[in-house]
Order: structure tokens, then sequence, then C-alpha cells
């Protein structure tokens, strides 16, 4: 079984902005503004608020297109990892999933990514705290990438314009969006209802916080990461044996989503004890 670690969520470029860490715990990936149909104000985060309400709270602009633009509730967005399971109002067949195209999915492809294989979602991610009654990002604390969630394989559809798509996978951005349609490397994966070495688990899903769930090295800055020493043993793609350093930290390249991990029974435990004990 393969890892595979992939960037998601706000980034400087793309957002401008760290997704928050809830005084709860909980880790809000927030997806990146993107000309869809899905908007952050209809995102549910509890009961009495959405995305956008978030959002709002920690600062009333998103950037993207290279500037920043005044978020508004029409303001629409990327759901792409697509497995926060109450955020919408779900069809009984619905299934997480996770859209990927053009040189991105080539890497995938090109790297055997394939059905059992197991994503790991990270991203930017920064404290908040309550402060006279509103949610704001804690100034003292560090700038980090956090594993969220994970994805294990199933299905892997390609995705084009005489694809016959279920009713249930219709709003996802890769399966409505006629210009991604076009292009042959769209392609859809499709979560597994239960992991394949545990049944009782699901085959999608978020983590609660844990500082096992950080891959910054503490002191350093968030690209910077602390991995176990087994992981040195093991082909990286995108990286190479100088992304280990002597400062004692494995430096993630700045570009790039998915980084695929080769098969590897201590990383594959590791990914495992890692859902295992910090899914929700």
């Amino acid at each position: 079984m393969k890892i595979i670690l992939s960037r998601k969520g706000f980034d400087s470029a793309y957002g401008g902005y760290p997704s928050p860490i809830l005084p709860d715990g909980r880790l809000v990936s927030l997806p990146i503004p993107s000309s869809d149909v899905v908007k952050y104000s209809d995102l549910k985060l509890d009961d009495n608020k959405s995305y956008f309400d978030l959002m709002k709270e920690l600062k009333p602009k998103i950037k993207y297109d290279k500037e920043w633009h005044e978020l508004t509730k029409d303001t629409e967005c990327h759901l792409d990892p697509d497995i926060y399971t109450d955020v919408l109002k779900r069809d009984k067949d619905w299934s997480a999933c996770f859209g990927q195209i053009n040189q991105s999915q080539s890497h995938l492809l090109n790297e055997g990514v394939k059905k059992g294989d197991l994503f790991l979602f990270f991203g930017w991610f920064r404290q908040t705290i309550l402060k006279n009654g509103k949610l704001c990002f804690d100034k003292f604390a560090p700038n980090l990438h956090i594993l969220f969630g994970y994805l294990q394989i199933e299905k892997i559809i390609q995705v084009n314009d005489k694809t016959k798509i279920p009713e249930w996978m219709k709003c996802h951005p890769h399966a409505m969006d006629e210009d991604r349609k076009k292009t042959f490397t769209n392609t859809i994966y499709v979560a597994r209802k239960n992991l394949s070495w545990n049944e009782n688990i699901s085959g999608a899903g978020i983590f609660k916080f844990n500082k096992d769930l950080v891959l910054t090295k503490e002191g350093f800055s968030r690209s910077k990461w602390d991995l176990p020493d087994f992981f040195k043993d093991v082909k990286i793609s995108r990286h190479s044996e100088n992304s280990w350093k002597a400062e004692g930290y494995f430096k993630s390249v700045d570009i790039g989503q998915e980084f695929i991990i080769q098969d590897n029974n201590k990383v594959e435990n590791w990914a495992k004890n890692l859902i295992k004990n910090n899914h929700i």
C-alpha cells in the first residue's frame, strides 16, 4: 500500500492565511476559493455557524488571483477533498472522494497510485482562541503543517463528457465542471466504505488535533518536518536524499500537491496508527 501525502486547503496564494485549529481541537481545512457551485456560506460548521461565519471572524478578506478580495456570502470554493461528512446535506449513497487533474494527476498516475492506496491530507494550520467572544488566531501560536484527514481508494474514475456520473457525485467539482471534463487527466478517487485493515473505521475521514499529527519540527518553519527516522530509508516523490538536513529535519518542497511514498511496512504501520488513534 502506497501512502500519499497530499497538500490541501488554504495556502499563501489561495486563501492567504492558515486553516484554523478550533479551541475544541477540530481541524477545519478551509477549501480554496474557486469558481465552483458550492459557497462557503453553504458549508455547515455546526448548527449555528457556517464556514463563511467562521472565516469572517478570522479575516474579512480572502486571497485569490494574486489579490485580496472581500469575503461575501456568494464567495465560492473548491470543496475537494470532500471528506467532511456533515458540511452539506448528503445523498444516501454519498461517498467521500477527491479529484485531481493536469500535472498533479499525471504525477499520481506515473507513480502507480492505485486502488487500496492511502491519501493522508495535510495543510497549513494555526491555533485559534476566543477573545472577547470572537474567534481569532493565537498570535503566539506557530504556523504548522498538520495532517487533517485521510482517504483509502476504492475506485478511480477518469471523468470526461462521456462518463456516466453517479447521482450522488454530480455536485463534486471534478464531475460537474465542463472545462475539467475536457481534460483527459481529470480523475476522481472514491473512498472505500471502510478501511481494508479495519472494518470498524470509515474508509475516509478527518482527525481531531493531536501533536502526533504535526509534521512541522518544533521551532522551525512549517515546511521543515520532523519525520520518523525510518522515512530516511524510503523514496518520497519530488524529494531526494538532500531533503534531509543536518539540522535534523526533512525539508518538504514548496511546489507540488502530492508526495508518494514507496511501499514500506514501517510507513504503512505509522499511517494506520495515526488513523486508529486520531480519527473522529
